[in-house]
Parts: C-alpha cells; sequence; structure tokens
C-alpha cells in the first residue's frame, strides 16, 4: 500500500531537503514540494532530483513557486499573490509520495494558514530534529501540535550526536526515531544511497 510522507523541520536549515531525498531514494517514491520560496534558479525540487538515483520516483512541480527567500506570506506579498489553499492539490500517484514542507509547522501562508494546514490527513509526518539550543523544545512542541491534530510522527536526527538530546526527546515523545544523518564531508548520491538503506525498515514500519 502507497505511503504519503511529509517531511518537516522543527525550524529553517535543519536538513529537510537531504532527508527528504533519502526518504524519496529509500521508497522510491515521488517527490513534490508544494511552496518554494526563493532560489528557484536551483531549488529543493532540483536537489532532490539531483540527489536520487532510482528510476522510479516522479518529481511533481511546486504549486507555488515565489521569488523571494522568505516566509511564504511574505515572498507572496512580494509577488503579488495571496497563497489559497484550494490550489494546492496533492499530485494524483499510485507510487509513494514525499511531500517536503518549507520551514517550521506555523510558517504562515497568509494571514490564516500555516504549513500545518497543507499537511493531508492521511499522511504520516517526519520530524527533522537538528540539535542547536533549544532544539529539544522545538522539537517537543512540534511533535505534540502534530499528534494533537491526529498525525502518525516519527523523528530523523540531523548532525552530530548529542546523546542527552537524543534520548530525552526519544523519552518524553514516544515517537519512532528512524535514525540520524551524521554531519558528511560530501552530500552526494552515495551519501543518499547508504542512508536510504539504513532507514528503509524503519520507513517501511511507518
Amino acid at each position: 500500500m502507497s505511503k504519503k510522507i511529509f517531511v518537516t523541520g522543527i525550524s529553517t536549515e535543519v536538513g529537510k531537503t537531504l532527508i527528504s531525498a533519502i526518504v524519496t531514494e529509500s521508497l522510491q517514491a515521488d517527490y513534490w514540494k508544494p511552496i518554494q520560496a526563493g532560489e528557484l534558479e536551483y531549488s529543493d525540487l532540483h536537489k532532490v532530483q539531483e540527489l536520487v538515483s532510482n528510476e522510479a520516483s516522479k518529481f511533481f512541480s511546486n504549486a507555488y513557486a515565489l521569488q523571494t527567500p522568505m516566509s511564504p506570506h511574505a515572498a507572496a506579498e512580494i509577488d503579488g499573490i495571496t497563497i489559497d489553499l484550494g490550489k494546492i492539490k496533492t499530485p494524483a500517484t499510485k507510487n509513494h509520495l514525499v511531500i517536503e514542507g518549507a520551514g517550521g509547522l506555523l510558517v504562515p501562508l497568509n494571514d490564516t494558514d500555516t504549513i500545518l494546514d497543507i499537511i493531508p490527513q492521511n499522511c504520516k509526518v517526519i520530524v527533522v530534529s537538528r540539535h542547536y539550543l533549544g532544539s529539544i523544545n522545538h522539537t517537543l512542541m512540534t511533535v505534540q501540535l502534530l499528534q494533537q491534530k491526529g498525525f502518525e510522527v516519527a523523528v530523523i536526527f540531523s548532525g552530530n550526536e548529542i546523546k542527552s538530546t537524543e534520548s530525552v526527546i526519544k523519552k518524553m515523545t514516544g515517537v519512532t526515531i528512524i535514525g540520524r544523518v551524521e554531519e558528511e564531508e560530501n552530500i552526494n548520491k552515495d551519501t543518499i544511497k547508504k542512508y536510504a538503506n539504513l532507514f528503509r525498515s524503519g520507513l517501511l514500519d511507518l
């Protein structure tokens, strides 16, 4: 049975795109980033396409491709548009689908909606947690909010191991920890394949 997996982060620049590529490769899934803000010449879609090796994955276009690297609501205002949730339609596919968010869950899309509002109800959600001062708080709040909304949640850590941080997050959330992506010197297709193989059983169990 095909899965929909939404990849979110506890903040910006925590490794969502890298982990989206790993999950896409691991499950030979399709990939979609509904909203891209800035870096349109070399977007997250381009990055994931570049890192995925399998021939099965399909890559769907953004619902919104905004010019400015800012919060989507502000980037859309600069572009003279308002993001409309009705225009963000999950692509139809019989394959697994990886959906990458933008920033954290409560990043605004307009005056009323956030990233949380575009997660399809039948999704599993992977929270990418990267260690920094305050990251435990951000991780626990993110997981709790998703659980309150009824989502099944798992965590992937990004960066060097901090045992005490990872241990308390595991104990206090009770969610599945799929694994951790180390600080890698080089990020390429081989790196992605390595983690795709490491994480496959955990992802299939989601």
